[in-house]
């Protein structure tokens, strides 16, 4: 019988080795103002670094400048690299790694945020813009594969040990893939061959572009948790190409739909109040109003993406990060037994950033994060967690 890992020590992912099996997963810190890094960005992930993760996600850096969900996200370009270099380098005097997540926002960003026309598979009503996303031409999606490429080696020099694709949340390369919003007749649309192309050459480009020089992950869903949306018959399947195509180091689960089921990844309560407090104009008006109705509500349980997970362990060969209510050793530890190569974490640890340096000390240690979401409601403002007071004058310049 194989050995089951433990968690805690050290492992290789790819080409780079990491002091544990642990990675913050990525959360939209909202501290890059004017879309640069800022010192409250690099005191967040500093903090997780000492406090004992493997590596940290630096989430969301945008490959192209329409593909923000709103204008203070960061894209890649020539001025975000000093402040992104400050902060590899804070990282890694922690011991831990840092990875970037790429992407591009699709229909989920906001263009009038933005002030850029927002794209996606097909044309549709884009309720937080108030607005219509246009219909992806051949030449956005062409552009669009080579910015991951190019993000993909402006992460290499600027220290990143890793990129994460994101494949997920019906971000754009998500949206192509989903029955439900890709509505496409030509070649990028249909059959899950067809929605599946795009996905598949950004994660190509991304592959050739790196050469082996840092490791490569893809963030992916299971699930979108909407009729009509993506689902394990497909994904699966997709999953296999994936697999198949050999340019991923691994893999990290996810599911739901930041435009369409955001609640289906972040289970526990729904803070619909507060999460209307960070819009404004009507849509404040009609989240207050019939947020209740729009935003489903998921009891948390621990492990609650390990069933569909495990469909993906037994199809694959490839490693696997798994998420999704994982907050304690014990939960760590069924990871490994069922087979799974990493584990992920955020809510748990924007609640205790030395989370795990407490875990390594006390096996029995558990989380203080009551899955209560009030955090999901400050990704605008500084993504934290409202039980923990934060010192007086913290830093928020940009770099």
């Amino acid at each position: 019988m194989t050995p089951v890992p433990d968690p805690l020590a050290p492992a290789r992912l790819g080409p780079i080795e990491m002091r544990n099996r642990i990675i913050k997963s990525a959360t939209f810190e909202g501290a890059t103002p004017n879309a640069l890094v800022s010192d409250r960005l690099v005191d967040f992930h500093v903090a997780v670094g000492r406090g004992g993760v493997g590596m940290t996600t630096v989430a969301y850096l945008a490959v192209a400048p329409e593909g923000r969900t709103e204008r203070d996200q960061i894209y890649w370009r020539p001025e975000a690299l000093a402040g992104l270099q400050h902060l590899t380098d804070a990282v890694h005097a922690t011991g831990a790694k840092v990875s970037a997540q790429i992407g591009h926002a699709g229909p989920v960003a906001n263009s009038r945020s933005t002030g850029l026309p927002s794209i996606a598979p097909s044309a549709r009503p884009n309720p937080l813009a108030m607005g219509l996303d246009r219909a992806a031409t051949d030449d956005d999606i062409a552009r669009v594969i080579a910015a991951h490429a190019d993000a993909a080696r402006y992460a290499i020099e600027v220290g990143f040990d890793a990129v994460e694709i994101h494949l997920g949340h019906n971000y754009l390369a998500s949206s192509f893939l989903s029955p439900n919003i890709n509505r496409r007749k030509d070649s990028w649309g249909g059959s899950l061959a067809n929605r599946a192309e795009f996905a598949r050459r950004v994660v190509a480009a991304v592959g050739e572009a790196v050469d082996g020089r840092i490791a490569v992950i893809a963030k992916m869903n299971m699930a979108d948790g909407v009729p009509g949306g993506l689902w394990l018959d497909e994904s699966l399947q997709f999953a296999q190409m994936l697999e198949a195509d050999g340019h991923l180091d691994a893999l990290e689960l996810t599911g739901g739909s930041s435009l369409l089921n955001p609640m289906y990844l972040f289970r526990g309560d729904v803070p619909v109040r507060a999460m209307a407090e960070t819009q404004t104009g009507i849509v404040k008006v009609g989240m207050k109003m019939f947020g209740n109705l729009v935003f489903k509500h998921y009891r948390y349980e621990r492990l609650y993406f390990r069933d569909h997970a495990r469909q993906f362990r037994d199809a694959l060969d490839m490693p696997l990060i798994l998420l999704g209510g994982i907050t304690d050793h014990d939960a760590m530890t069924t990871a490994m037994r069922d087979g799974f190569e990493y584990v992920a974490m955020a809510r748990a640890l924007l609640r205790e950033p030395d989370l795990i340096n407490r875990i390594r000390q006390d096996l029995e240690t558990t989380s203080l994060c009551i899955h209560c979401n009030l955090c999901a409601a400050s990704i605008f403002t500084g993504t934290r967690c409202p039980l923990v007071v934060e010192p007086p004058n913290a830093k928020t310049g940009t770099r």
